[in-house]
């Protein structure tokens, strides 16, 4: 028996030309999170709704928030500035507040979230929980090569660069990565 709900996290633009097929895998094994991200969408929303799921969308700013909710999303997860990968610059404390003027559904926040007192300060700001990534890459059940792992330890605020440079989206990416895959950080 599951001791609790699992999530898979779901690209749902255009460009990701799995979502079909990692979409019919959701529903035969019923993921009953999904995340998604990079374009809030109804037919997707519902899709995860059809078989019981609730859908949480990544947010960089207020206007994206909106339209998640009104694409049918259930929840909400606050990528603020400091977030790993694609990565909003909105403060969490600015952004958590926007939202809940509005918005009292499940609200998460995401961005250098790495310990327990993060977790107590996203739940002060008016999150309901935390989202944590990038810290757990460094663990030992995680499959990332020793190197990267040491390099998300080593690496501070100061080694964070944001750029549209790699993905064509705005993200947040360390500069030892770029350095190392041979790329100009800047």
């Amino acid at each position: 028996k599951p001791a609790a709900p699992f999530a898979i996290n779901q690209i749902v633009h255009k460009s990701n030309d799995r979502l079909d097929h990692d979409m019919a895998m959701c529903e035969k094994y019923k993921v009953p999170v999904v995340i998604t991200s990079l374009g809030a969408r109804e037919d997707v929303n519902q899709a995860v709704h059809s078989w019981g799921g609730v859908v949480m969308h990544d947010v960089i700013n207020n206007k994206f928030a909106n339209k998640a909710i009104e694409k049918g999303a259930d929840g909400l997860i606050a990528v603020a500035a400091g977030a790993g990968g694609h990565a909003g610059t909105t403060s969490p404390f600015a952004l958590i507040q926007e939202i809940r003027q509005w918005f009292t559904g499940p609200l998460a926040l995401s961005g250098s979230i790495a310990h327990g007192r993060s977790i107590l300060a996203a739940r002060a700001m008016g999150a309901d929980f935390a989202y944590i990534g990038s810290a757990f890459i460094a663990t030992e059940e995680a499959r990332a090569v020793e190197a990267y792992k040491q390099m998300i330890v080593d690496s501070n605020s100061a080694d964070i660069i944001y750029s549209s440079k790699f993905t064509g989206v705005h993200g947040n990416y360390l500069r030892p990565s770029i350095v190392n895959a041979g790329l100009d950080p800047v």
